[in-house]
């Protein structure tokens, strides 16, 4: 037989029997697998909003909001060393953030997570954007691989140039039924759109550095920063367009002194004080910006 007789009887044969058994009234069963497995999950109802996190502080909803982000979580554990996950260290330092500015008052303080839990980075600035936050603190920890003697904190804010990408995608987002700093992008113009947004990325940007430099500021003699702590990068959790956001990394978790400090009670004490120090310098000059 030629191989190509064969090859036709190999797609012909199955046709053949499943035609011959319809003639007979003769039925295959059908395996149940795939039909008695199915999960069912119950959907919220169209239009309800996702669950956002707790806000702590002041119920006054003209108090000044800070998000603060703990990165990586979950499946993620992000970098590792000295026998600690950052996932770990940086959700300690976050706490200690918002117990602090909790216990000193006056402002309002909500966390992106406050578990082992992932979450994707675009879910972490559009929290912030959700409720409507004054300032976004994102907090890491680096990693130098088998450079176990770099050490010290840096504080990124976005790069010029990710900074106009970014702009320019958000304007040309679909969803033209967005808002940027109270200003809705619903019936404007493609143009006009894009000079709002890149406008207000162009502010925050400003109110960014003066954060970070306030950070360096304050931490002076309580903090160990590395020997050029200012930096700028295109990291996507910085992109919210009418948010001021930096990445606070607090050390190399390669490093274990770093990384000792770090999950320590005074580490995080330390932290805590000089962030909530420069949270609060940042609103106070502010909200005098705003009242001149």
């Amino acid at each position: 037989m030629s191989l190509r007789a064969q090859l036709w009887l190999i797609f012909l044969a199955p046709l053949a029997l499943m035609g011959g058994l319809y003639a007979l009234g003769l039925t295959i069963p059908v395996p149940v697998l795939g039909r008695g497995y199915v999960l069912r999950v119950d959907l919220p109802d169209a239009g309800q909003p996702a669950d956002l996190p707790k806000v702590y502080g002041p119920e006054d909803r003209s108090r000044p909001l800070v998000v603060i982000d703990a990165g990586h979580g979950g499946h993620d554990p992000g970098a590792s060393g000295a026998g600690f996950q950052e996932k770990d260290i940086v959700l300690g330092l976050a706490l200690a953030l918002r117990d602090e500015l909790v216990k000193q008052g006056g402002i309002r303080v909500a966390l992106t997570r406050e578990d082992d839990r992932f979450l994707v980075l675009g879910e972490r600035f559009a929290i912030a954007r959700a409720l409507g936050a004054d300032l976004f603190v994102s907090i890491h920890a680096d990693s130098a691989g088998d450079s176990a003697g770099v050490s010290g904190a840096s504080i990124y804010t976005l790069s010029d140039k990710a900074s106009s990408e970014a702009a320019e995608r958000f304007a040309a987002r679909e969803n033209a039924a967005d808002e940027v700093n109270g200003v809705p992008l619903e019936g404007q113009s493609e143009d006009v759109s894009r000079i709002l947004v890149d406008l207000s990325q162009r502010r925050n940007q400003g109110d960014s550095a003066q954060f970070a430099q306030l950070i360096v500021r304050e931490g002076q003699g309580r903090l160990t920063f590395h020997p050029q702590p200012r930096r700028s990068a295109a990291l996507a959790v910085l992109r919210a367009p009418d948010v001021p956001s930096v990445l606070y990394e607090s050390g190399y978790i390669s490093n274990p002194a770093d990384a000792q400090r770090l999950a320590s009670p005074q580490g995080r004490l330390n932290f805590a004080i000089t962030m909530a120090r420069a949270i609060r310098i940042f609103f106070a000059r502010q909200s005098g910006a705003q009242g001149t």
